[in-house]
């Protein structure tokens, strides 16, 4: 599947989390990363919860982490 990667949107979020080595919790952002609304999980639609799912699984997988 194809998803959309804009920025703030569920599978750049999902990515975000895994990369900063976050909890995982779907959600995103109406319009990018901190702006607009912040969408939670149990405002999310099952296609935008895959996509964060994709996103922090993926990143998982890759192990690209923040190095702090």
């Amino acid at each position: 599947m194809v998803y959309d990667k804009r920025h703030g949107g569920p599978y750049d979020r999902g990515s975000a989390d895994s990369w900063y080595r976050r909890n995982s919790e779907p959600h995103y952002w109406t319009s990018g990363s901190y702006h607009g609304e912040h969408i939670t999980e149990n405002q999310m639609t099952k296609e935008e919860i895959e996509a964060y799912w994709a996103g922090f699984d993926e990143n998982e997988s890759s192990g690209a982490h923040k190095e702090w």
